[in-house]
């Protein structure tokens, strides 16, 4: 990995919602960074940013399969949005 920026030139908006299930791993413009309060850094292992993409993969899975057991089970719009990351 090599650096990025520190906090106050940040070049990617992380948005709460932009997280990989809460970590500091963001994925902005193609790319894995990792962001903390003092900075970040791109991530370019290839074995590390793979593993990032697959873990995305799974939890977009998830998401998806418990929104469809929620919408066959009839739950109201306002239970989907409990316990959301």
């Amino acid at each position: 990995m090599s650096p990025r920026s520190n906090s106050s030139s940040m070049p990617f908006s992380v948005p709460r919602s932009g997280r990989l299930a809460g970590s500091p791993a963001v994925r902005r413009d193609g790319k894995w960074c990792l962001v903390v309060g003092s900075g970040s850094l791109i991530a370019t292992d290839p074995a590390f940013t793979s593993e990032l993409d697959r873990f995305a993969a799974l939890m977009t899975a998830a998401d998806q399969s418990v929104a469809f057991l929620r919408t066959a089970q009839g739950d109201p719009p306002a239970s989907r949005t409990r316990g959301r990351r």
